[in-house]
């Protein structure tokens, strides 16, 4: 069956239906990963969102038990060849009755590089993915230009506490309290895997909810969207920044703190969506390759100095990609150092997390 792919700006791609026949208008952005793919469907950052992979051939290992949440959550999935003959001794299924079951349109067979491309020099857009052969893109166009994702942290948010209790062979280890924004499953794992017993909350948890189970450690975690629509977290996270306790955020999480004490964020022209950015720590000089995942920024410029200074900084375009705040036990990146899929070059930053509890 074909479908078509129709930009804001009028392009139109014409390729092959993959998962669900139904129609969906989203953002798209582009990922540059060249594996893990699973890992990105199931990235609760996407929310909202339809995904071109510019690696041209997905899907060759099948799916595996490698998920970063319960479900996928991009709104769509775009790639220029499906393999539908995976070969893995891990595998469960197919890309493709992945997508289906979980109603995922998708569309095969159009030029990922072009369409990457397009999104490169004019900036993310909005889309719309359709099998209908009769579909005049003219028309559908005002609706494509006033689409928005809104405030999709509320989507992907855990909807109660549950605890990850600390592993076997630590006989003490630190609690740590998970504000889920859209979090990965790595986070939490990372964390478990270094001795820390972890609750993970709901978005919306209230800052004396989460004080009064008295944390060693508070993280706050990856999400999707615009981190402006979160205002009611962001006053809760003011609280959180007053208690004290160590605190280390990921990504949403790291806007989320900045907004909180006074910064800015906006929306890149293209975002950061791969596995192989490079990330400046700004103390050792040092260069990491990171696993990114983000569409806003933070404007260092307009914080404080006196409240944070910047930690790290993107290479490749000079934008913030962290936060240290003075005489806080506080530190914050924008990238993600649990990676999957990703290095794991900056893994280090849950050790330093957990010796700052410690301390």
């Amino acid at each position: 069956m074909k479908a078509f792919l129709i930009l804001e700006d009028g392009n139109v791609f014409t390729g092959t239906s993959i998962g669900s026949t139904r129609e969906v208008i989203s953002e798209i952005v582009f990922n540059t990963s060249m594996t893990g793919y699973l890992e990105v469907l199931t990235d609760p950052s996407y929310a909202g969102q339809a995904v071109v992979m510019t690696y041209p051939l997905i899907g060759n290992y099948g799916i595996t038990p490698d998920m970063e949440s319960q479900r996928p959550w991009p709104d769509g999935y775009i790639v220029r060849e499906l393999s539908r003959m995976p070969s893995n001794f891990r595998c469960e299924g197919t890309i493709q009755e992945f997508l289906v079951r979980h109603d995922i349109p998708g569309i095969a067979g159009i030029d990922t590089r072009a369409l990457t491309k397009i999104l490169r020099e004019k900036g993310t857009m909005n889309g719309m993915i359709t099998t209908r052969e009769d579909v005049d893109p003219a028309a559908v166009i005002p609706g494509l230009k006033a689409y928005r994702t809104g405030n999709v942290v509320d989507k992907v948010s855990c909807t109660g506490r549950r605890v990850l209790k600390r592993p076997r062979g630590f006989s003490a280890g630190k609690r740590v309290a998970l504000l889920d924004l859209g979090a990965k499953n790595n986070i939490a794992q990372s964390l478990n895997r270094r001795g820390c017993e972890v609750t993970i909350y709901p978005a919306h948890t209230t800052a004396e909810e989460i004080l009064n189970d008295r944390p060693d450690g508070i993280m706050l975690s990856n999400g999707p969207g615009d981190p402006k629509e979160c205002r009611d977290i962001i006053a809760e996270i003011r609280k959180l920044y007053d208690s004290d306790v160590p605190i280390f955020a990921i990504c949403l999480g790291h806007q989320l703190m900045a907004l909180a004490m006074g910064a800015d964020t906006h929306k890149m022209k293209y975002g950061h969506r791969g596995g192989n950015h490079p990330v400046k720590d700004l103390e050792t000089g040092r260069v990491y390759i990171s696993s990114q995942n983000h569409g806003y920024v933070v404007d260092a410029d307009r914080l404080d100095p006196k409240i944070a200074r910047p930690a790290f900084v993107n290479v490749n375009d000079g934008t913030n990609e962290g936060l240290s705040y003075v005489g806080k036990n506080i530190f914050t990146v924008q990238f993600h150092p649990e990676a999957c899929p990703g290095p794991q070059d900056s893994a280090y930053l849950f050790d330093r997390f957990v010796s700052m509890m410690q301390s």
